[in-house]
């Protein structure tokens, strides 16, 4: 008994220590984003003069958070639809009709995931701007679905895996064609799959800067471009940039805080039989 009391509080005490480890970087972020300039890249201290004079900066008509913040909102959500509506069906067919070329081709699309953006920039690049699609929200959605596509058919077919064939096939026997059975038999089943899918794809969204950089200038570009542009020839405002990064990392930070029960019980979705 006393053994067990020991292995829990030491289990507890790793689990601390590794979250506080995970944190530290955004309370160094945190604590830099209130500093001067000159304090940000002085010797470390934990006394010192908070300012906002960061903050504000970020809320000028030059570096325009808001529109930012608009962007990123309406790439993510729009990308993250646009994926699940080829995700979902794509998923459906190879957990319930699969053939002999089902695992190879679950492992091509996962391949894609391993190419190094860099890569392929030069073609996409050119495929943006003969296509008028160059800084553009629907441009950068589009790439965006296009990269988070593998990932979510990986997830939902795992889901939809542990999903008793029988049920499916009673409702067949019932009539049910594609969309009844996707909406009123296999989405009610897997709605925390669904919604992790979806939550999991905007995050990825959200974070992804190396199209949002490259890809846009001045009509699109979402947070990730935002924080890119406190960066100048003269050098890097670590102040200024921390403040930016904290600004663009809060919205989804608190998404996944207030989501968390329904992202971990989608993720672990047939984990227990």
């Amino acid at each position: 008994m006393q053994t067990d009391r020991n292995a829990s509080i030491a289990a507890s005490a790793c689990a601390w220590a590794l979250a506080l480890v995970m944190f530290f970087p955004v309370l160094w972020m945190a604590l830099a984003s209130v500093k001067t300039e000159l304090a940000a890249v002085s010797p470390p201290t934990l006394l010192f003069a908070p300012t906002l004079e960061n903050y504000a900066e970020a809320f000028t008509p030059r570096a325009n958070y808001y529109k930012h913040a608009f962007n990123s909102v309406a790439v993510s959500l729009a990308a993250t639809l646009l994926a699940m509506l080829a995700a979902a069906p794509a998923a459906w067919s190879m957990a319930f009709y699969p053939t002999k070329r089902t695992r190879f081709v679950l492992l091509w699309m996962l391949s894609t995931k391993m190419l190094p953006p860099v890569g392929v920039l030069v073609p996409v690049y050119l495929i943006f701007r003969d296509g008028g699609m160059l800084d553009t929200l629907y441009g950068l959605a589009i790439v965006f679905a296009l990269i988070n596509l593998p990932i979510m058919v990986w997830m939902l077919y795992t889901y939809f895996k542990e999903v008793p064939a029988e049920i499916l096939e009673a409702a067949r026997m019932d009539g049910a064609g594609f969309f009844e059975e996707m909406f009123f038999v296999l989405l009610p089943m897997t709605a925390g799959a669904f919604a992790s899918t979806f939550l999991l794809s905007v995050i990825l969204a959200w974070n992804e800067a190396f199209w949002s950089i490259h890809l846009t200038t001045s009509d699109a570009p979402p947070l990730s471009a935002f924080i890119a542009s406190f960066s100048a020839p003269e050098g890097l405002f670590w102040a200024k940039l921390s403040a930016a990064s904290l600004m663009a990392i809060a919205p989804v930070l608190m998404l996944g805080w207030f989501c968390q029960k329904q992202l971990v019980r989608g993720l672990t979705f047939g984990a227990v039989k």
